[in-house]
């Protein structure tokens, strides 16, 4: 059985997180502070911490600071109802699993719960730049590893209108997954090089992969490289192929932002939204 630590001051939420993670199988063990979980940390084992931010006499950053020096680390999900990039930022530099705010949708928690426990031993993402106008992050090539920085990104545009959030987040994720899948080969050995800057009236995203590049006339996979009438003509390719559903990341990417530039080799794109 798969053991899970809950640290949360708040006792209703406490509450209904136990009772339903304890219907999905979980060995459940709850603490109401920072301090409390640090200590059933170090007397016991745990797969998992469900980590709020703001408690009492030891925060869930500085409980989060303190896992690398655990013989076993667990992986960690963070919940809070802050969404300030400052916090969002110490959270990854501090290799959080995922970040979900509160309040708790249990349907999503659930997922990332499972997601968390069946991933394998991927590498961590690094930080190289937790400023919030200029993130900066190396991730491993893992389509796991993709979904969670697109999920912590997107918590630092939460000041945008829900369209344009939508719609960059959408260009984001296919461009990342195209970077992992095709430059990284899926080996979350390799790191993909992601940036992320804010300006006052533009957003911009940069992701460099490792793999020598592509050439438009030879994405037949992908409706990019169909010039033809028929933009699903590419879909019975990839079923071929065994690739997953999708093929639409640059031709939506075109519509979507403003800007969209590849470096020669196309192992770098650069897109930029006005603000």
């Amino acid at each position: 059985m798969k053991s899970i630590l809950i640290v949360e001051d708040e006792r209703t939420t406490r509450t209904l997180l136990s009772s339903v993670l304890k219907k999905e199988g979980f060995g459940i063990t709850t603490a109401t502070n920072g301090l409390e979980g640090w200590k059933q940390l170090r007397e016991q084992k745990f797969d998992l911490v469900l980590l709020d931010i703001w408690m009492p006499k030891m925060t869930g950053l500085e409980l989060l600071a303190q896992l690398p020096s655990l013989s076993h680390r667990p992986k960690a999900i963070v919940m809070t109802s802050d969404s300030t990039p400052r916090t969002l930022l110490r959270a990854i530099r501090e290799q959080a699993y995922h970040y979900l705010s509160k309040p708790v949708d249990t349907k999503l928690l659930i997922e990332l719960v499972h997601g968390a426990l069946t991933d394998g031993a991927v590498p961590p993402i690094e930080v190289l730049s937790a400023r919030p106008d200029w993130v900066e992050l190396l991730a491993p090539c893992a389509l796991e590893t993709a979904e969670r920085v697109q999920s912590f990104l997107s918590h630092l545009d939460a000041d945008l209108t829900t369209e344009l959030r939508e719609s960059v987040g959408r260009v984001f994720r296919e461009l990342l997954m195209n970077a992992v899948e095709w430059g990284g080969q899926l080996d979350p050995n390799r790191k993909v090089r992601i940036a992320y800057l804010r300006g006052r009236k533009m957003l911009l995203y940069r992701i460099a992969d490792p793999g020598p590049g592509f050439k438009l006339e030879d994405l037949t996979h992908a409706a990019v490289g169909h010039s033809g009438d028929d933009p699903l003509a590419h879909l019975d390719i990839r079923e071929q192929k065994g690739l997953r559903p999708g093929g639409f990341g640059i031709l939506m990417a075109q519509t979507l932002v403003d800007e969209l530039l590849y470096n020669e080799a196309r192992n770098e794109v650069v897109f930029v939204k006005y603000l």
